[in-house]
């Protein structure tokens, strides 16, 4: 192995504190020498260590991504004189039976002289701050959701079947019916009469699903669940107008992705968080849809390849994708959607899902990189492809169903 970094550290990174070795390789026969420091991790620690080491002539530093504590050294180093890698742990693993403190930065300080580390994407820190954001806006609308979980946990206990009639229990009508069930009123046919616009039409079946035994007890436990939704509402809305604001440059993206079927704006925000709207930090297609998760892996020996599942990637990206493909599968007449009934049809749902999450990250790497819009192939673009192969299996199919079948080409067809 080619050495490329005569001195090279390697930091082990803990939450109060970091072992730091300096690698200096040895020349002639001399031997590779090691000076291993502790530092704690407060700024001024961190600032210290960056002194000594550009004082060291170290030209490459690498740190281990452990949970959320490799941050604070990783934007305190930025801007110093060396190379930084943030390594992934599965790839920097060290050997069992010589695991330790100060074994772990040595072994970082070895794979980084010789350039064995593959580092990690660590996006501009624009990027870093609507990440930020949408990770938090995320998180708020989980808590949401499971708030709304609550609410008919409780109308469940009361007897009340709100969300069988009604699809969205937090609606407008919805809302009226149980603020005015929390103030006190409890006739069916009168909660029924709030309702509004197509909810109108289901006047008898809303009556008899708002019969139950709902106390005061039901209500109060209503009144603080809904005060915490509507909580999580208003901060799930602040946290949308500061990511129009963070966006700036990165809006153009957003926009653009929009226009796939099945992208709205609140997944195309975590699409541009996450993948910095960048595609030149992805060499290929292939290599977006593998660090997003959502490529088949890798599992082949002496020749032979089994199955493997997709690797864990980025999980903020691919719960958005997972959005999005789920907005796909219940969409109609585009060619994403007819291309994810058939891969249904062959594969089942969800291998049919990830499928559809892959072609979507391939499609939006391709539209950044030719900054061009999505243009949809059509829903009959499987069955115009190939006209031969579309009328055999329709005919096989006819057959399969006892029927004869006889073409006559049309003038138009033709």
């Amino acid at each position: 192995m080619e050495l490329q970094h005569a001195r090279c550290a390697g930091i082990d990174i803990g939450k109060k504190f970091a072992l730091v070795a300096v690698r200096v390789a040895g020349a002639g026969r001399r031997k590779t020498k090691y000076t291993v420091n502790k530092y704690g991790s407060s700024t001024p620690e961190i600032l210290r260590l960056r002194d000594e080491l550009e004082a060291a002539g170290v030209t490459c530093v690498v740190m281990e991504s452990t949970g959320e504590f490799w941050k604070p050294f990783y934007y305190a180093l930025e801007g110093a004189s060396f190379e930084q890698v943030l390594a992934n742990a599965r790839a920097v693993k060290n050997l069992k039976d010589n695991k330790s403190d100060v074994s772990d930065s040595r072994w970082l300080a070895d794979l980084g002289a010789f350039g064995l580390v593959k580092p990690s994407f660590v996006p501009p820190p624009a990027i870093r701050q609507l990440r930020d954001l949408t990770r938090d806006r995320s998180a708020v609308m989980r808590q949401e959701a499971k708030l709304l979980t609550r609410v008919q946990d409780v109308l469940e206990d009361a007897g009340i079947k709100l969300s069988v009639v009604a699809s969205d229990i937090n609606g407008v009508s919805c809302r009226a019916i149980l603020q005015a069930m929390i103030d006190g009123q409890r006739d069916p046919f009168s909660l029924a009469e709030l309702a509004r616009g197509r909810l109108r039409a289901k006047h008898d079946a809303l009556t008899g699903a708002l019969t139950g035994r709902f106390t005061d007890h039901h209500a109060f436990r209503l009144r603080q669940l809904l005060a915490q939704v509507d909580q999580c509402q208003a901060s799930a809305d602040a946290y949308t107008e500061r990511i129009e604001q963070a966006l700036g440059p990165y809006r153009t993206f957003r926009d653009l992705i929009c226009t796939i079927p099945g992208v709205g704006t609140l997944t195309a925000d975590v699409i541009t968080a996450e993948t910095a709207a960048d595609m030149s930090v992805f060499a290929t297609p292939k290599r977006l849809s593998s660090w997003a998760g959502v490529s088949p892996g890798m599992n082949e020996s002496a020749g032979v390849a089994h199955q493997a599942g997709t690797g864990h990637g980025n999980k903020h990206l691919k719960a958005a994708l997972g959005q999005v493909g789920m907005g796909i599968s219940r969409s109609k007449n585009n060619y994403l959607s007819a291309r994810h009934h058939r891969l249904v049809a062959r594969r089942g749902p969800l291998r049919a899902l990830v499928a559809t999450e892959h072609k979507v990250l391939e499609i939006i790497w391709h539209m950044a990189t030719t900054n061009t819009p999505y243009r949809d192939l059509g829903a009959d673009y499987f069955t115009t492809r190939d006209p031969a192969r579309a009328t055999r299996r329709a005919i096989n199919q006819l057959h399969a169903l006892g029927y004869e079948v006889t073409l006559t080409l049309t003038p138009a067809a033709g």
